[in-house]
């Protein structure tokens, strides 16, 4: 792993973006989700990203979770000015002062807008997803963003199908976190280990996201010991938790790198970064 990534005792990561915006008096909606501001108001975005800066977050992760090259196309752009929107994500997020930007890279059922991304079921073949995950990534690498976050990713086969990618393109830094249904599988219904074993070995860390915060340490325990993982929950399935109370035990089960997913804003990850302080 990239030393400058692992702070101690943990690396905090920003929130859910769509949370912070919504506490703006935004309301991400749309296949475009969160990066339907980056077309005419990016400015919007660097503000979400910032308060996260402000918040103690070391990482800040781009607007390009639900992005495309196709998706800009159908709101009306033409394809150079996609490419360039969907790479700007990067530049966007660095406006925010963050110290590190790493590239969002969701799921090929995240630009559906259908909800399959939480089970990757599609009805494109591999091969189809496998051509929109390199298109998408071609454009992100160029970006140059300080690594990779692999994220939400509902099976075995799309992880491996995206790492595949991501590697005949760059050694930057990435990480796979899997998005979970309970306490042991992902939402594709696989063993999470088995699913970080086609993975771990060409990555620099793993682990969970957009998953409830009571599943993360027994998911985190049942990965292999060595390997830096990464802990980022939702907070809305569980709204009576409280969140950074859980961090002793996600670290305790191996977690380097914690944050939030969605219903995670900025006061939540300043509640990590007080733990933070405190361990420290």
């Amino acid at each position: 792993m990239n030393a400058t990534l692992l702070h101690e005792p943990f690396t905090v990561l920003d929130g859910g973006l769509s949370t912070a915006l919504q506490e703006m008096g935004e309301a991400p909606s749309g296949l475009l989700w969160t990066a339907a501001a980056l077309v005419d108001r990016p400015h919007i975005i660097v503000e979400a990203h910032r308060r996260f800066v402000e918040a103690g977050a070391d990482v800040v992760i781009t607007s390009s979770y639900q992005a495309s090259v196709p998706g800009f196309v159908d709101a009306g752009l033409s394809e150079p000015e996609a490419r360039r929107v969907l790479a700007s994500t990067t530049a966007v997020a660095r406006a925010s002062g963050a110290s590190l930007v790493a590239a969002s890279v969701g799921p090929y059922g995240a630009v559906l807008g259908d909800r399959s991304e939480y089970h990757g079921r599609y009805a494109a073949s591999w091969g189809d997803v496998r051509a929109f995950h390199r298109a998408r990534l071609e454009v992100l690498v160029d970006s140059q963003p300080d690594l990779f976050a692999i994220e939400t990713i509902p099976t075995a086969v799309e992880a491996e199908i995206i790492v595949d990618e991501l590697r005949r393109l760059t050694d930057a830094p990435a990480w796979v976190t899997f998005t979970c249904v309970d306490e042991r599988r992902t939402c594709g219904g696989e063993p999470l280990a088995d699913a970080v074993a086609g993975v771990v070995a060409a990555v620099q860390a793993v682990g969970v996201n957009c998953t409830k915060p009571s599943n993360v340490a027994p998911l985190l325990a049942s990965l292999p010991a060595g390997v830096p993982l990464v802990a980022y929950p939702n907070h809305f399935d569980e709204p009576d938790v409280d969140f950074a109370s859980l961090v002793p035990a996600w670290r305790s089960a191996g977690a380097r790198i914690i944050g939030g997913c969605c219903g995670v804003g900025p006061e939540g990850i300043r509640s990590l970064a007080t733990v933070r302080r405190t361990l420290a």
